[in-house]
């Protein structure tokens, strides 16, 4: 009864306050934001031209990067205009419609980001493992299929959230204490029990992101076990550098990721200021790396690059 006088059907908006604890260094904390946004933005839009326009980057690998990149563009511009736009215009006002989306989009590009690493592991696997067919098993109709099973996934598993969502009574407080509407936020607003979606949240995150964790991790032993078969020291090193990296840009998404969203459950003694700063770095700092890691260190593209700087041959 409480909660049904108290509630209504969905609030016309919702207000951000951006970085509890540090209003007065948010003006300046929105710098290294904005930096890192230009970065990812013109990093991977630079990494998408190069891929279009180059017929001979027209392979598996290539593919996979450009796939990346669209995430990459989509993940970090679904919620950096708004949070800057909080941090430097104190525009903290945000429509309910516009909230929702930006409790879905952030998990369903996250599902197709992990799905992305585990394939261009599958790419790497293959190429190592089995050179002489690595043309024939990932052929473009197959990266294509691939692509399109990436996206569904991301959908049908991130749907219900918003879909539960938005069918809950709201409470009479519109106040986020976050810098964009992370799920978790906005259902602490509902008036209604939401141990359904609580429920549904552990089982993805412990199901669906553990299976994918186990599934690069074999990989990339099996990549390892290849590599050390390599007779040249050389190749071998350059190897383990590139699956280095790879790893280091995994890492990058799945521990900030599983923190922000474990904090929320069970970390109640972690100070806020620490969970919205965590928030933020994993929907930043991977798209930002992404073009550098798998971009500028692909001989390639980074060859594609210098010549379209230079006008020259590297």
């Amino acid at each position: 009864m409480l909660a049904s006088r108290n509630s209504s059907s969905h609030p016309v908006s919702f207000v951000l306050l951006g970085i509890p604890g540090l209003e007065s260094s948010q003006f300046w904390i929105a710098f290294p934001f904005c930096a890192m946004y230009a970065v990812a933005v013109l990093g991977n839009t630079a990494l998408l031209h190069i891929i279009r326009t180059d017929l001979t980057l027209h392979e598996p690998m290539y593919l996979f990067l450009a796939m990346l990149a669209v995430t990459d563009l989509v993940l970090s511009s679904s919620t950096q205009p708004k949070i800057l736009a909080i941090l430097w215009f104190h525009a903290h006002e945000i429509g309910y419609h516009a909230c929702l989306t930006q409790v879905s989009s952030p998990r369903c590009l996250t599902q197709v980001f992990f799905i992305h690493t585990k394939a261009m592991a599958l790419d790497r696997y293959v190429a190592i493992c089995f050179p002489l067919r690595h043309s024939s098993i990932l052929t473009p109709t197959a990266v294509s299929k691939l692509g399109a099973v990436v996206m569904l996934r991301g959908v049908v598993w991130v749907s219900p959230f918003c879909f539960m969502v938005s069918r809950m009574p709201f409470c009479q407080s519109r106040v986020i204490p976050q810098s964009y509407c992370e799920h978790m936020a906005v259902l602490k607003l509902v008036c209604a029990d939401t141990r359904v979606n609580r429920g549904y949240g552990l089982f993805v995150a412990f199901s669906v992101v553990g299976f994918d964790i186990i599934v690069i991790s074999i990989s990339y032993v099996m990549i390892l076990r290849a590599v050390l078969q390599l007779p040249l020291g050389e190749a071998r090193l350059k190897t383990f550098g590139t699956c280095a990296s790879h790893i280091c840009v995994i890492l990058a998404l799945y521990i900030p990721a599983l923190f922000t969203f474990l904090t929320h459950r069970f970390g109640h003694h972690v100070p806020q200021v620490v969970h919205i700063m965590f928030a933020n770095v994993y929907l930043l700092v991977p798209p930002m790396l992404n073009p550098i890691i798998y971009g500028v260190r692909t001989k390639q593209i980074r060859d594609r690059v210098i010549r379209g700087c230079c006008g020259k041959d590297p």
